[in-house]
C-alpha cells in the first residue's frame, strides 16, 4: 500500500501540472446578461455545509451551527444554522437572481406557500458524494436530500396543480455543492477509504456525482449547476492538520482538487446535453480558481487574514469549537476571508459569488 500512495502522489503531481487552471479572468464561457435571462420561478440546492441554511438543526449531530457568535451578522443577528456570520452563498444566488433575499432550509421551518413556490435548500452540512461522508458525522446523503426533494414536489402539487408543479420544477435553477468533505475528511482524516488510492477514490466520488445528476434529471431538473471543490489545502483547517509548523497549504490536497475538478468538469461536459439527458443544461462551476486567487492575493479584495478564521484563534474552531464560550470573533469579520476554519465570511462569500455569477452567468 505504501509505494501504491507514492504512485498515486506521483500521479497527482503529473496530472495536476497538466491540467491548467484557466485565468478566472479569461474565461471562455459566456455569460449571460441577467437583463437578457427570464427570472427562474425557483432555485433548489442540494450540498453541504457551504450552502446549508440550517437542514442540520433538525438532525441529531455534532455538525451545527444553530448558536453564537455563528450568525452574529444576520438579520437580527440570527444564528439560523448557516456555517458562517452571515449570509451564505444560496442566499446570495436567490439574491442576484431576484428570488428572494433568503434561501430557507426544507427541515425544520415553518415554510410558507412563498418559501415552496421559490425554493429551498436541502443541503446538510459535512455530507459528500461519497455516501460514507455523510453517514460518518450523522447528516443527510445526496440521496436523502433526494428523498426530501421528492417530498417536496408533492408539497408544491398541492398549492399549484400537478401542471405548474412540473413547470416550476423543470425551470428552475439547481445548484449542487459538495466534495470537499470526500477529500478533506473522509479520504485524507479518516482510515475508512483507505482500500481506494487516490485516483481510484476521486474516480468513485465523480461517479457517485454523476449518479446523483442523474437521479435528479429523473426528478425533472434541467438547468443544474455542480461546483468543483475549493483548494482544500489551503483551507485554514488542512493547514492546521497537514500544513506543518508554518500551517503552509497543503500542496497534495490541493492537488487531489485540481484532480478532481477536472475529472467532475469532464464528465458533466459528457452528460450535458447528452441522449442520456435530453433537455440538460449542465453547467461545471468552477470554485478553485477564484476562491485560490482570493487568498494569495489579499489585498486585491481587502482581506487582511486569509491563513486563519475570524472565530476563535483561527487555527481549530469550526461549529462546535466555534462559540461565545470559548471562541470569541474577531473584531472585523470583513477583514477575514475564513469565519471559521473551513467556511468563508459573508463577505467572502459575497465576493466569491460576484466573480461566479459574472462569469457564468447565472
Amino acid at each position: 500500500m505504501a509505494s501504491k500512495r507514492a504512485v498515486s502522489r506521483s500521479l497527482l503531481l503529473v496530472i495536476a501540472t497538466a491540467v491548467l487552471v484557466r485565468p478566472f479572468c479569461c474565461a471562455v464561457d459566456a455569460p449571460t446578461s441577467a437583463a437578457n435571462q427570464t427570472r427562474p420561478p425557483a432555485l433548489f440546492v442540494f450540498g453541504d455545509s457551504i450552502v446549508d441554511p440550517g437542514n442540520n438543526n433538525a438532525l441529531t449531530t455534532l455538525i451545527r451551527c444553530n448558536f453564537p457568535p455563528y450568525g452574529q451578522d444576520f438579520p437580527g443577528h440570527n444564528a439560523t444554522g448557516r456555517f458562517s456570520n452571515g449570509r451564505v452563498p444560496s442566499d446570495i444566488l436567490a439574491s442576484r437572481l431576484g428570488i428572494k433575499e433568503y434561501l430557507p432550509a426544507y427541515l425544520g421551518t415553518q415554510l410558507s406557500d412563498f418559501d415552496l413556490l421559490t425554493g429551498v435548500s436541502f443541503a446538510s452540512g459535512g455530507c459528500g458524494f461519497d455516501p460514507l461522508t455523510a453517514e460518518l458525522v450523522s447528516v443527510l446523503t445526496m440521496d436523502n436530500q433526494l428523498d426530501l426533494f421528492k417530498e417536496y414536489k408533492e408539497k408544491l402539487k398541492r398549492i399549484t396543480g400537478a401542471r405548474r408543479a412540473g413547470e416550476i420544477v423543470a425551470t428552475s435553477v439547481y445548484m449542487v455543492v459538495t466534495g470537499t468533505d470526500d477529500l478533506a475528511n473522509t479520504y485524507f482524516t479518516t482510515p475508512f477509504r483507505r482500500d481506494y488510492d487516490l485516483e481510484s477514490y476521486i474516480e468513485f466520488v465523480v461517479r457517485c456525482a454523476s449518479d446523483f445528476i442523474k437521479k435528479l434529471y429523473g426528478q425533472g431538473a434541467r438547468r443544474i449547476n455542480v461546483a468543483g471543490a475549493p483548494p482544500i489545502g489551503c483551507v485554514p483547517s488542512q493547514r492546521t492538520n497537514a500544513g506543518g509548523l508554518e500551517r503552509d497549504c497543503v500542496p497534495l490536497y490541493n492537488q487531489a482538487s485540481v484532480v478532481l475538478n477536472a475529472a467532475l468538469e469532464k464528465e458533466i461536459k459528457r452528460l450535458n446535453g447528452s441522449a442520456e439527458l435530453p433537455g440538460s443544461v449542465l453547467k461545471y462551476i468552477d470554485l478553485y480558481t477564484p476562491l485560490l486567487d482570493m487568498i494569495q492575493r489579499p489585498g486585491a479584495y481587502g482581506f487582511d487574514v486569509t491563513n486563519r478564521g475570524c472565530c476563535g484563534t483561527g487555527v481549530f474552531e469550526v461549529t462546535m469549537m466555534c462559540n461565545r464560550y470559548t471562541a470569541h470573533p474577531c473584531r472585523d469579520p470583513s477583514k477575514f476571508l475564513f469565519w471559521d476554519t473551513y467556511h468563508l465570511t459573508e463577505r467572502g462569500y459575497d465576493l466569491l459569488m460576484e466573480q461566479i455569477i459574472n462569469r457564468y452567468g447565472l
